[in-house]
């Protein structure tokens, strides 16, 4: 367990500590980025300075600040603040906390702010276990996620919390919060005789991707492993910046995974750029599995495309045939043909609606049963039985003929609507055609 009381005095010396940590904000003036909750006059922002904040989620991907936050808070309250951590903490720890919690407040009138970092790896057990505190007002719960609280966070506990969805910081919340840890003499790197070239801190910036820690992780491993130059200077060229840090290797969170996929889906519908960029943006950069959305595509080609151009649907297996044959990367290609082939073809969802009007019948034809004239009537006696009068189409003109097809419950209902795009046209005059003569 992860488990530690945050003083409102804590000492100050860099000794032993990394630059990330030395630099890390203590006041909100210091903090960067999310001016939207904590930018003067914001709601959240009054509640710290006011040490009134009330049990709240903090939901961002890594690096966005959310500890850095729950810290700020910790050095603005007059309460205890205790921080435990999900992945090794048990509800026989957050019971010690309330309890704890409990006397504080009954001896000395003094609240207790819980911090609960990474609350998505808390099981549903371990969250309830926090419910009665949080109502009865013994803690003040504040919890981190980089995962979708909708799917990992408790809806009681939830509902309990005000959510604060924390933005990705960009390269130049990077850059300000590296100069500004060069020039700080006490905390910083201001007590090195440091040159660090602009074309060197935008490279460790951009590679940092918005991630503070990394940024100050890369400038602090190059100014402490450049010699110095003749006259004592340390120089970080753009050359030292590419040695100190290099593109992450990100794995993406399950929230991540499907917020992908849905982009990916949705791009089908509608851009041929977006669908390639998601598609190998998913496979390249976060590792997902390119079957996960060849099974996608494939659904797609029948949701989306369907019979306007069902050859859409021939690709899409044909690539996934190709990429258990040859494998990845070489699959690329013939994955990102099916894609292109797929968004830039004519749409129609008129299978989807033809399959949710069938879903919708059941409820009106909860017995359905065969006519008569549709039954098996390969055996002696089914004329008996009364299983006569089929019209076989192929012996009518233009291979169709009038008759009932459906149980007698549901026989006047419309599930399949041609909607005239693409090869679907011809199947759009066809069904007028049929309906003009009375066929169905």
């Amino acid at each position: 367990m992860d488990m530690d009381l945050f003083s409102n005095h804590e000492a100050s010396s860099p000794v032993g500590k990394l630059l990330a940590d030395r630099m890390r904000p203590q006041t909100l003036d210091e903090y960067l980025g999310q001016e939207s909750i904590v930018g003067q006059g914001k709601l959240l922002r009054r509640a710290i300075e006011a040490d009134q904040v009330s049990s709240i989620l903090l939901y961002g991907p890594p690096g966005t600040g959310k500890t850095t936050l729950a810290h700020i808070i910790s050095n603005h309250t007059k309460g205890d603040f205790v921080r435990l951590n999900a992945v090794d903490a048990t509800v026989k720890d957050v019971r010690e906390v309330i309890e704890q919690a409990k006397q504080t407040k009954a001896m000395y009138g003094r609240k207790t702010i819980l911090f609960l970092d990474e609350v998505h790896r808390f099981n549903s057990s371990r969250q309830d276990a926090l419910l009665p505190a949080v109502e009865q007002g013994v803690i003040v719960f504040i919890g981190a996620t980089t995962e979708n609280p909708f799917h990992h966070v408790n809806g009681a506990l939830l509902s309990r919390s005000t959510l604060f969805e924390l933005q990705p910081l960009t390269h130049e919340h990077g850059l300000a919060a590296m100069r500004r840890a060069i020039s700080d003499r006490e905390r910083g790197l201001g007590f090195l005789p440091l040159a660090a070239e602009e074309a060197a801190l935008e490279h460790i910036a951009r590679m940092a991707g918005g991630d503070i820690r990394r940024a100050l992780n890369a400038l602090e491993l190059a100014a402490v492993t450049t010699g110095a130059d003749a006259d004592g200077t340390i120089r970080i060229t753009l050359e030292v910046a590419e040695e100190s840090i290099r593109r992450p290797t990100v794995k993406a969170d399950e929230s991540t995974q499907y917020d992908v996929l849905s982009a990916f889906h949705k791009s089908v519908r509608g851009s041929s750029d977006a669908a390639l960029y998601w598609f190998l943006h998913a496979v390249e950069n976060l590792g997902m599995d390119p079957m996960v959305f060849l099974r996608r595509l494939i659904v797609a080609c029948s949701e989306d495309i369907g019979l306007a151009n069902p050859q859409a649907m021939v690709q899409a297996v044909t690539a996934m045939d190709a990429y258990h044959k040859i494998g990845w990367p070489e699959a690329k290609y013939n994955i990102a043909q099916a894609i292109l082939f797929a968004v830039e073809s004519p749409k129609s969802n008129s299978t989807a609606m033809a399959i949710a009007r069938v879903m919708t019948s059941f409820e009106r034809a909860k017995s359905p049963e065969v006519p008569l004239h549709l039954r098996d009537a390969h055996y002696k006696g089914a004329a008996q039985l009364g299983h006569v009068g089929y019209k076989y189409p192929h012996n009518y003109p233009g291979h169709y003929v009038a008759q009932q097809y459906l149980p007698d419950s549901i026989r006047d209902e419309i599930f399949f609507e041609a909607d005239g795009q693409g090869m679907e046209e011809k199947m759009k005059q066809n069904q007028q055609l049929r309906r003009r003569e009375g066929l169905k």
